[in-house]
């Protein structure tokens, strides 16, 4: 279990939603794709809260977001008609009843991940918290019933396993995964920890829940600058998270179907995310090769601090060298909305209605 700040539990109020939302609540969980500010509260370097970051977001702020503006999560609450979901570490005399964000950079599945950075919330202990704040919640509604009504009415988003295999590739985790595991065993043991995470959230209360697939990180500056390669991206490395990709589906297939009232929804980030890389005309973008902002060793890192970034930010896909533009994070999240093949087998407009 993780250590964050403590605060008096008994003296929570509580910030309700409206009946004008399409879902009571938006739960997040994840990595730096979807920290919105919980790593500012860490003892890590991973943190993303000075400018450029936030450059384009709500007056300029540098809230933790890893990009420039908005993240999936953020435009996903905007569809559900709910506030952003603030980090979960940051709340201290108001408990929303909108949903919170867990999600924290450099983290993982597996624990070992993003440690070289310091501290970060693993999967397993974000899903520990949310266990903290479903206790929280019960002083709050009227009986157990009601409580799992608004629970199986909210939405789960989560974006994570990215670090896991950036990790694998630097050889940063604890123990030398390249020579225990085989690229397919790496991807099953990652999976059956995610699995198991999933049906810990199901035991909480969770019934809607939305994963993302793992990019092509094959494709982003940091590798593409570090590795020789042949076309725009390191394709060997887009490989390895195919594996972890396509066994995806049928966890989460068995899951629905195990798993009474569930339904586990797969976005097919992947697809979508490479075929920007390959064809960025087709998306709007101008450069999807490069970081937008100035990123430190020779673009390879996070940005540079208070240096100026590239003017058209909405036509870039990469704001540093790891992490999207919030055009990007507008397309995944507009495509989730509403497009039934990228997110299976229920788009979010779809999903709310169930």
């Amino acid at each position: 279990m993780c250590h964050h700040p403590q605060f008096p539990f008994f003296f929570l109020r509580f910030i309700s939603s409206s009946a004008t939302q399409l879902a009571p609540a938006l739960y997040v969980f994840g990595d730096s794709l979807f920290d919105s500010g919980n790593n500012n509260l860490l003892p890590t370097i991973a943190r993303a809260n000075y400018l450029p970051y936030g450059a384009n977001f709500v007056n300029k702020s540098s809230t933790g977001r890893f990009t420039n503006g908005k993240t999936v999560p953020d435009f996903v609450a905007e569809f559900l008609g709910l506030p952003y979901s603030p980090p979960f570490l940051k709340i201290r005399d108001k408990l929303p009843l909108t949903g919170l964000n867990y999600a924290s950079g450099s983290c993982g599945i597996l624990p070992e991940t993003g440690r070289p950075f310091g501290k970060c919330l693993n999967f397993e202990e974000q899903v520990s918290l949310f266990d903290e704040t479903v206790k929280l919640l019960r002083r709050h509604f009227t009986s157990s019933k009601v409580l799992s009504n608004y629970l199986s009415k909210s939405i789960f988003i989560i974006s994570i396993g990215s670090n896991d295999y950036l990790s694998r590739s630097l050889g940063t985790l604890s123990f030398n995964t390249n020579v225990r595991y085989t690229p397919q065993q790496f991807a099953q043991l990652l999976i059956e920890k995610l699995s198991h995470q999933f049906q810990r959230l199901y035991n909480l209360g969770a019934r809607k829940i939305v994963m993302f697939e793992i990019g092509p990180i094959g494709c982003i500056p940091s590798i593409t600058r570090k590795n020789k390669h042949t076309g725009r991206c390191v394709e060997d490395k887009n490989q390895l998270v195919s594996y972890f990709n396509n066994m995806l589906p049928t966890m989460l297939q068995n899951l629905t179907s195990c798993l009474e009232g569930s339904t586990f929804v797969n976005s097919h980030a992947h697809w979508l995310g490479y075929d920007a890389v390959i064809n960025p005309p087709k998306y709007g973008l101008m450069d999807s090769s490069n970081p937008c902002c100035i990123a430190w060793f020779n673009g390879t890192s996070g940005c540079i601090p208070f240096l100026k970034p590239c003017s058209n930010a909405n036509q870039h896909y990469f704001w540093d060298a790891y992490h999207l533009t919030e055009a990007m994070y507008s397309l995944f999240a507009s495509h989730c909305i509403n497009d039934k093949s990228f997110c299976e087998p229920f788009n979010l407009k779809e999903l709310v209605k169930m």
